[in-house]
């Protein structure tokens, strides 16, 4: 590397500078570090959007305990997923590199966890593609309705849903560039349109629902009769919402002062999501006009409903119009991050198929097979909601039972290590064992939860697959491990292309 394209040196303080702490991980400094802490925070914040998992989940919230366990259920996953953000940022802040949660447990425990992890990694991403996307097409089909009269029949939403698959293909097909302007813009737009939701269902209505319906207002709709057990699946609503804050540790390598940048912008955004959230989700509560009709809503979409009650067809169709573009600006995300984190575990020959997707478009400088890859994936994963009404809800467990374990593991080895582990200049001090626990503890319990059947009877209609898929991943990991993980061969494979292709891709990968 030439003088001239050598990248500036970072220090902060009298600390080593971030680059001599990738040397020291065995990792090159090739992407362009010029993102600040802000930016940092916005990245997680964006892929966590709770414009999308808010209100995609909330019709599924009302018949899973309904307000009490909609609301008491955040603000327990959201405190719970914090302890987990907080562990996760201290072995970030040791092992601040692009490769996130999978770097980190490959350098606590070795190539086998770092191939599990990847594996539980790859599945979430898969996950949230289609529960994004699919999330989308019920407000376009919800749209749609209040615009053109169109019925949201399941072959409806899922025609939507594969245009939107589509949409986002092609624009991560394009050169990084497109990816990066559109995260960009999708920060702020998911701020205007968190405030602008909260403050209209606050002024609007000429009627709201007391506090006393709002805390402590508890229904079924499952078909299941222990209280307990619909608190329990009502969770998901929290846990879907609250995955992709590891997006602050994925983009550590182009972050400067990352070793402390990169773990406190992964705090921020979940306790600031939290709080948002929490508002977002109380101001529709509050603005339930009726209660079994939004339930039953011909939208499809309960807070269609919501907004059509409160402000009309016209002022309904426009807040619609700001929820579906923050949840296409959240999928676009998603598959660009998917894509990149095939295209990477493909190039250690951890997929079937790894020789096709860790190649490169030529023009674009994108893993464009990956990308297409990770659509087909998504839309497979999707084809269940043809027949099946508790199929959406799958999708999003799906994505939390792979997300989830994924940030799990790298703590249980920072544990595991004991004193020996070298902590980053952000650390949580004797804090660290008691959170580090009690976050391996959630996620153990939550990620039972979210393969527990979801409606009752249980029947191939009403099946909760999410816990067969995530078996289906955990035997593949385990086949692929066996035949090619344990082998230098595969673990190491020749780039294609020049350097310079391969950092120009690198660059902005999410």
């Amino acid at each position: 590397m030439s003088p001239r394209n050598t990248p500036p040196r970072h220090r902060h303080g009298d600390g080593p500078t971030d680059e001599q702490i990738l040397d020291s991980l065995g990792v090159s400094q090739e992407l362009d570090r010029r993102m600040g802490g802000f930016g940092n925070y916005a990245i997680s914040t964006s892929v966590i959007c709770v414009l999308a998992g808010c209100m995609t989940l909330f019709g599924f919230g009302l018949t899973t305990g309904g307000p009490s366990v909609m609301l008491w259920g955040w603000a327990l996953i959201g405190g719970a997923t914090l302890l987990v953000a907080l562990a996760l940022a201290e072995v970030t802040s040791a092992v601040p590199t692009a490769g996130g949660p999978y770097t980190m447990a490959e350098k606590l425990g070795g190539p086998r966890w770092g191939w599990a992890t990847g594996w539980f990694n790859l599945l979430g991403l898969i996950g949230a593609i289609c529960g994004v996307d699919f999330g989308a097409a019920l407000f376009v089909g919800a749209f749609a309705n209040l615009q053109w009269g169109i019925d949201p029949t399941p072959g409806v939403i899922f025609c939507i849903g594969a245009c939107i698959l589509v949409l986002h293909g092609v624009l991560n097909s394009f050169r990084v560039r497109v990816v990066e302007v559109l995260n960009q813009l999708s920060v702020w737009w998911q701020l205007f349109g968190v405030v602008l939701i909260i403050a209209v269902l606050s002024l609007a209505p000429s009627h709201h629902q007391d506090a006393s319906f709002v805390f402590t207002h508890f229904e079924n709709g499952t078909g299941f009769g222990s209280p307990l057990y619909v608190c329990l699946i009502g969770l998901l609503l929290g846990g879907y919402t609250f995955c992709g804050y590891d997006a602050s540790a994925h983009m550590s390598e182009e972050t400067r002062n990352a070793a402390q940048e990169a773990p406190r912008a992964m705090v921020r955004a979940v306790w600031t999501s939290w709080i948002a959230g929490f508002a977002l989700l109380a101001a529709l509560l509050f603005a339930i006009q009726d209660y079994a009709g939004t339930v039953n809503t011909a939208t499809g979409v309960p807070p269609a409903q919501i907004f059509l009650d409160v402000l009309g067809v016209t002022g309904a169709k426009a807040l619609l119009l700001v929820v579906i573009v923050a949840q296409l600006f959240c999928g676009n995300a998603a598959t660009a991050a998917a894509a990149r984190m095939m295209y990477a575990f493909s190039r250690q020959g951890a997929l079937p198929g790894s020789h096709i997707w860790r190649r490169v478009g030529k023009r674009s400088r994108t893993p464009v097979a990956a990308v297409w890859a990770a659509i087909a994936l998504a839309l497979v994963l999707a084809l269940p909601s043809l027949y099946s009404p508790t199929a959406y809800a799958a999708v999003t467990a799906v994505n939390a039972i792979g997300m989830t374990p994924a940030y799990a593991i790298p703590i249980y080895l920072r544990l595991r290590q004991g004193d020996a582990f070298q902590p980053g200049p952000w650390h949580l001090g004797r804090w660290s064992r008691p959170i580090g626990y009690t976050a391996v503890g959630y996620v153990a319990c939550i990620t039972i939860i979210f393969c527990l059947p979801q409606a009752y009877p249980v029947t191939v209609e009403t099946f909760n697959y999410a816990g067969i898929t995530a078996l289906v991943m955990g035997v593949l990991a385990w086949v692929t491990w066996k035949r090619r993980g344990r082998s230098d061969k595969y673990r190491v494979l020749p780039t294609l292309g020049t350097e310079a292709d391969h950092t120009a891709l690198t660059r902005n990968v999410l």
